[in-house]
């Protein structure tokens, strides 16, 4: 790096030191040489006039003598010619083997009255003169003056700006040394603390002083360096907390790059798996469970969260496990330990089947009896008939709430195996329609279904043209049978009942609408728990458990379908459930 700016500035300064000689010698040095030409024809043409003045008045010394005094105290050659040309005394040569001058330019002009200028070299000499003439009576003189001491200042003075240009180069070779190397070492300090802080040591520090742009570039990068530890700690603060928490947690919790990776796992992962778990390792040497694996790559993919259950990564032990993207490719893995919580569900279902099993036969007998006491009662005196009919309305309430607990418990454990065959819709509604054909008459309400015909006003196809459905024909009668009693039940007041059936995006949805009072907004999301009822002292008058909903709901996802409600005071109430096309 030292020998790069060196030889930088070695260049630089030899431009500039070339640059200032190639200037001086043009400006300076032209400037010079035309105040010295002008010095020396001022002073030459004063002489020039002296001598001529001298020739007119000096009645006391010959022509040639004249010439040869004015020459020598000049320091020229003097020369005196007549009216045509003549030379007739000259300070160096014979007059007589000179040739005529008339046509000399300064002659010429001095011939004319003037004062007349000319340089030029000499033929025999080989130096340039400047000559000057002036006119005097009957003739001119001149003074030739040699202008070689004039090139020999000039070549002086090139001599003198070479050697200065010497002297500037070894100055600029010192300076540009002393320069690289003071140069070189700040930058290679800041290359040094660079590398650290790439290698990841944040507390390395150039510590110049911003005196100039590469003391700036220190303190900048000096102030970056502090920000980035300053972020770094902050960061590496929330990783220790993040990863805390995340061993605090009882699920277990592994992170998945997008090339199948282990990036990060915390303890609970650790302690299922029963080792350490290997990081930038294959996730499938960890956890060889196909279900976790499809859901991990699955939310890699897809970008969208995904869940699954898996049985086989600890035997005996099932897990619900949720997959994440993450943002920068691969997924984020939870898995929760459903083993206990399956337990205790089986135990509450078993129990609640059992309960009811245990109840089915005192109630019967206890219902069975009661009826017994009435029939005997009417013959003979006995019993209070109200007291034993009492106890029979309730003991019938009881066995009618063991049968659809129990049923209940059969279709949420998956005990109960539903035969779904292609059934045509319009069969399953006239089904429904059968079942109640006398009893909807007998309490004041209409039955009816819609669609039976295409109507072409609004695109609709009649139920007939539907294609079939997979149904368990039983199962989806009890639900009829329950959205149906519903409907007599709690929107007899509107005195129609409407069923039928329709196309949907997942099938063919069917539905059961009354015109009754409906149900507020509040209560709809609830509507198909156990046990919850809108108006719950009505709900008991009329003899029902709470539990048909409940039994409704679970046979529509045991058949892969939905159930939902739709209603509002005082408009009825619409309950509609879904089926999958065969």
């Amino acid at each position: 790096m030292k020998n790069r700016i060196f030889f930088k500035l070695l260049a630089v300064f030899l431009l500039i030191i070339a640059a200032t000689a190639a200037i001086l010698d043009v400006m300076i040095g032209s400037a010079w040489e035309a105040s010295l030409r002008a010095e020396i024809d001022r002073n030459l043409t004063q002489k020039t006039l002296l001598f001529a003045h001298r020739v007119e008045t000096d009645r006391n010394h010959s022509l040639t003598e004249i010439a040869a005094q004015e020459g020598q105290a000049a320091g020229a050659r003097a020369t005196v010619i007549d009216s045509s040309g003549k030379v007739l005394a000259d300070s160096e040569s014979n007059p007589s083997t000179m040739e005529n001058h008339a046509t000399r330019k300064e002659f010429a002009a001095a011939l004319a009255g003037k004062t007349g200028e000319n340089e030029r070299r000499s033929a025999t000499l080989g130096i340039p003169f400047l000559y000057v003439a002036a006119p005097v009576s009957g003739g001119a003189v001149r003074l030739a003056y040699p202008l070689s001491d004039v090139e020999a200042v000039q070549a002086q003075v090139h001599r003198r700006l070479f050697w200065g240009a010497v002297v500037a180069v070894i100055i600029a070779l010192l300076i540009a040394f002393a320069a690289s190397v003071y140069t070189s070492r700040r930058l290679e300090r800041i290359v040094e603390v660079a590398a650290r802080i790439e290698q990841g040591d944040l507390r390395a520090r150039v510590d110049d002083a911003p005196l100039d742009e590469i003391g700036r570039v220190a303190a900048a990068i000096d102030k970056t360096a502090g920000q980035v530890e300053r972020s770094f700690a902050a960061v590496r603060s929330s990783q220790r907390q993040l990863e805390t928490l995340l061993n605090s947690m009882q699920d277990a919790v592994i992170a998945v790059s997008s090339d199948g990776l282990v990036q990060w796992a915390n303890q609970p992962m650790d302690r299922l798996v029963r080792q350490h778990t290997r990081l930038n390792a294959p996730v499938v040497e960890t956890i060889r469970d196909p279900d976790f694996l499809a859901t991990v790559k699955a939310a890699t993919t897809t970008k969208e969260v995904k869940t699954a259950r898996a049985t086989s990564i600890v035997p005996g032990r099932a897990f619900d496990v949720t997959a994440a993207p993450l943002p920068d490719g691969g997924a984020v893995a939870v898995l929760r330990d459903l083993t206990e919580t399956e337990r205790v569900e089986k135990t509450r279902r078993d129990f609640i089947a059992n309960v009811s099993h245990e109840l089915r036969t005192p109630l019967t007998s206890i219902q069975g009896y009661a009826e017994t006491l009435i029939d005997a009662g009417s013959e003979q005196s006995g019993p209070n008939p109200e007291f034993l009919e009492i106890i029979r309305k309730n003991a019938a309430r009881m066995s009618r709430l063991t049968e659809d607990l129990l049923t209940l418990a059969r279709v949420e454990s998956g005990e109960t195996r539903f035969d779904t065959e292609p059934v045509p819709p319009i069969e399953l509604l006239h089904d429904a329609e059968e079942s109640f054909r006398e009893i909807a008459p007998a309490q004041g309400v209409e039955l009816q279904i819609l669609g039976l015909q295409a109507d072409a006003r609004d695109g609709t196809a009649a139920v007939e043209s539907l294609p079939r459905v997979l149904a368990d024909r039983e199962a989806i009668h009890q639900v009829f049978s329950n959205l149906i009693d519903n409907a007599m039940k709690y929107g007899r007041a509107g005195g129609r009942i409407v069923l039928g059936a329709r196309p949907a995006p997942r099938g063919i949805e069917f539905y059961v609408q009354d015109f009754g009072a409906g149900i507020s907004s509040e209560h709809l999301p609830r509507l198909f728990e156990r046990f919850y009822r809108v108006d719950k002292a009505r709900s008991r008058e009329s003899g029902g458990t709470g539990l048909g909903l409940a039994i409704a709901k679970h046979i529509m996802l045991a058949h892969g379908g939905a159930i939902r409600a739709e209603s509002e005071l005082n408009h009825g109430s619409t309950f509609l459930f879904t089926l999958p096309t065969a």
